[in-house]
């Protein structure tokens, strides 16, 4: 899979698939930090979110490199993350 098509897997799945699926990520983000703050009693935030999903993303990785999902999967929690984090809805 080109570089190239691991981004535009990646854009499609963040902006038509997921959103259709489970609504904004923003609004899925935010209610996920609430859930793993309270879980964890300690603050968590919607880029934290998007980071630790990165992770275990990576995690799959290291497990089977091949599998294309978990890198265009990381790189679309990257890329929500960063929308949070650079328009201030962290």
């Amino acid at each position: 899979m080109k570089r190239s098509d691991i981004l535009a897997e990646a854009e499609r799945c963040i902006t038509v698939d997921r959103a259709n699926v489970h609504g904004p990520a923003e609004n899925s983000f935010g209610l996920i930090a609430a859930y793993w703050s309270s879980h964890l009693d300690h603050p968590v935030s919607a880029t934290d979110v998007a980071a630790m999903m990165a992770l275990l993303k990576l995690a799959r990785i290291k497990g089977n490199p091949g599998h294309a999902d978990s890198w265009v999967d990381g790189v679309g929690y990257l890329a929500i993350g960063g929308e949070l984090a650079t328009e201030g809805r962290e």
